[in-house]
């Protein structure tokens, strides 16, 4: 059987997080999930993960600087990062997507089969 796509998720919210990653994980994905910025950094170096759902706001560091950090180091540098924030303000977005995210999704125009169903998309599942 192949190995399961993973997936790391970076959010602070709970209960988003455990929707999230239960979603994913019925659909088939390995799930690793990061509940700050410093621990999403950590995990995406330690387990090199096909997608990272990259949360902004958030403890430690922010999505920027997680963004930034990841497209500074060699090992990360070509992660397919999309972030999935409460910021929807054309700016933020232009930023993300500056930064390199593949897709900028806005947590309360986004259900979560959508994200599931982009995240296939982008993984070839």
């Amino acid at each position: 059987m192949a190995e399961k796509k993973k997936v790391l998720v970076a959010e602070d919210d709970k209960f988003l997080a455990v929707a999230l990653a239960d979603k994913l994980e019925r659909d088939g994905f390995q799930v690793i999930r990061a509940v700050n910025g410093e621990e999403a950094l950590q995990k995406a170096k330690q387990e090199l993960p096909d997608l990272i759902i990259l949360d902004l706001i958030m403890p430690h560091k922010n999505g920027f600087q997680v963004l930034e950090e990841l497209r500074l180091d060699l090992e990360t540098a070509a992660l397919k990062v999309v972030v999935l924030s409460n910021l929807g303000q054309e700016s933020d977005i232009e930023k993300a997507k500056a930064l390199g995210a593949l897709d900028y999704w806005v947590k309360s125009d986004t259900e979560l089969k959508v994200i599931a169903a982009r995240v296939k998309d982008y993984l070839g599942k």
